[in-house]
């Protein structure tokens, strides 16, 4: 399958590697190329404009920060261009309604759009262990199938358009909350004198225990922040899109 990714990020240069790997002939676009030279010895092709990137398959792959991103790549004049008869599949996190307004200005040109936002981090994707959840038609879930076996054991069509971009925006939130939470009992933990073992002991064997806080605690222990797999940046951008969603249904977020 010939595709285009747009956005070599952490997790789309992960990608990117990972579907050149099991056979895929990709090209990749990023707003800052030099970002993306080191694909090269992949076999992977880079190019300096998206719409390069978009010309050459009929499968445009979004793995991009936001939806301004998104918006300043794939929804410019020259990208509106040539993007009839192809499918934009969007796997990074975005709001519902981002998403819903993607696919409307995408169907306007003549495209086809599909939403596919992933859970799991570098070595999910260098293994093709990601959770990859559609939103999309049957049809988009059976046609693109082995692009999302490609990255995912299982994957799973979740509804809609939207309806997958607010599952990972909740799922999201877990991790969020959860983390914060964990590192702030580690914290009282410590400055109370408590040891680590007997505090991490007794959480593993509980229902509160979550194996992300067992990935976590070395790095919380050292205090090293370097290098993150997911930065703050970007989970707090998802946290700020949550809690706008959340308010739109009413929920109590405070």
């Amino acid at each position: 399958m010939t595709l285009a990714l747009l956005g070599t990020g952490l997790l789309g240069r992960a990608i990117a590697e990972r579907l050149q790997s099991v056979g895929h002939s990709v090209t990749v676009y990023n707003r800052t190329t030099s970002k993306a030279l080191p694909l090269q010895a992949c076999g992977i092709t880079v190019v300096t404009r998206p719409e390069q990137a978009i010309a050459q398959t009929d499968c445009v792959v979004l793995m991009l920060a936001d939806a301004a991103a998104i918006r300043a790549v794939l929804l410019t004049p020259a990208s509106l261009a040539v993007l009839r008869g192809k499918t934009v599949i969007q796997m990074g996190t975005i709001a519902q309604e981002e998403s819903l307004a993607l696919q409307a200005e995408i169907e306007r040109v003549g495209g086809s759009y599909c939403e596919a936002p992933v859970l799991g981090s570098l070595a999910e994707a260098q293994t093709g262990t990601l959770f990859v959840m559609v939103g999309g038609t049957e049809g988009q879930f059976v046609q693109w199938n082995p692009l999302f076996r490609s990255l995912s054991r299982e994957p799973r069509l979740i509804g809609s358009v939207g309806k997958a971009a607010s599952l990972k925006l909740a799922l999201n939130q877990l991790i969020a909350a959860e983390i914060s939470a964990f590192a702030l009992s580690l914290g009282l933990v410590q400055r109370a004198g408590v040891p680590v073992d007997t505090f991490m002991a007794i959480l593993r064997e509980s229902a509160l225990f979550a194996p992300a806080f067992e990935k976590k605690l070395p790095r919380l222990l050292t205090r090293d922040y370097q290098h993150p797999n997911f930065s703050t940046r970007h989970l707090l951008k998802d946290v700020e899109l949550f809690l706008k969603e959340a308010s739109g249904y009413e929920l109590t977020t405070s």
